[in-house]
């Protein structure tokens, strides 16, 4: 899957650092990050790069234009986030939900680059740049939404030893949002239940999923999911894998479970354009080494067929 980057490793440990001449900055605009893409290679600018580039365009110095904050490191390289200051973005930003052409809005800043939809994480090179991308995404929209403090209303500072944002008026803390939800294979023999999402940019065929509601447990979870999206209902929950999914700001909590009871389907329209069972004999897919909802139906294919090790 996309976290599968070993043996590189990505330090998601906050430090209070400023930015060296060749440490990677990731800059998002909506749901789109700047970027020069070629074939499935995406690259970005570097610290010394995006300065000199904004600097000569803008006329000014970097400091009244953008803040930097530390993300993480993937071994040896250093990532940080630039932040436009005094700008409040307006809209609805999720990353699975975006329109691929949402970017084309976006004046180009740096010459040689351009704003990518955000969705192109699932297909880009190298891996561990991606994974490094999605979860930079996930870690600007937090500190994009939290600016201002939701008790009090002022404006929120980076406390210099974790990765938290407080008010320094009424003492709110506020850590990184991580959503719990859940990617359900439900199975029938040899079949397997795929959907088909209603306006997403994402048009493979899907598993059922949905995100944990307050006083819920994750089981709770694939139950309602199933039975709301497409009225069926399931027994025999059994966990897979979690996999972290920043397009969403998700923690995916991935589960298999045999229908119980009638096989017919009771599609949430506003949900789902395709809901239906599928034999395993039928399908031809290949690993794509990101998903986990690829690996998790890929896995069921392998048992089927008898290729599971």
């Amino acid at each position: 899957m996309i976290q599968d980057i070993e043996p590189k490793h990505l330090d998601n440990q906050y430090k209070h650092s400023k930015p060296r001449i060749m440490d990677t900055i990731f800059l998002f605009e909506g749901s789109s990050i700047l970027g020069k893409q070629t074939g499935n290679v995406i690259t970005y600018p570097s610290y010394v790069e995006f300065v000199g580039k904004v600097e000569s365009t803008q006329k000014c110095s970097i400091d009244k234009i953008y803040n930097f904050i530390y993300l993480f490191s993937v071994d040896e390289d250093k990532y940080f986030l630039a932040v436009a200051k005094n700008i409040v973005e307006k809209g609805t930003f999720q990353g699975e939900l975006a329109d691929s052409n949402i970017h084309k809005e976006y004046d180009n800043i740096l010459e040689g680059y351009s704003f990518i939809g955000v969705n192109i994480f699932r297909n880009s090179l190298p891996k561990a740049v991606a994974f490094a991308a999605i979860t930079a995404f996930h870690l600007h929209c937090w500190y994009r939404d939290n600016r201002f403090c939701g008790r009090c209303g002022k404006e929120t500072v980076h406390d210099d030893k974790e990765r938290m944002l407080k008010c320094p008026v009424c003492g709110n803390i506020i850590y990184p949002k991580i959503c719990p939800a859940v990617i359900v294979a439900v199975t029938n023999g040899d079949k397997i239940l795929l959907t088909k999402y209603v306006g997403r940019t994402y048009k493979n065929y899907a598993l059922i999923a949905g995100f944990t509601e307050i006083g819920e447990t994750v089981e709770e979870t694939v139950i309602r999911e199933v039975k709301e999206e497409v009225g069926i209902n399931v027994k025999n929950i059994r966990y897979y894998k979690s996999q972290p999914w920043g397009l969403s700001g998700s923690l995916l909590y991935g589960f298999y479970c045999e229908l119980d009871g009638s096989d017919d389907i009771i599609l949430q329209e506003d949900e789902l354009s395709v809901g239906k069972w599928v034999s395993a004999f039928e399908l031809d897919l290949e690993k794509d080494e990101i998903s986990l909802t690829r690996e998790m139906i890929c896995k069921f294919v392998e048992k089927v067929r008898g290729m599971d090790n």
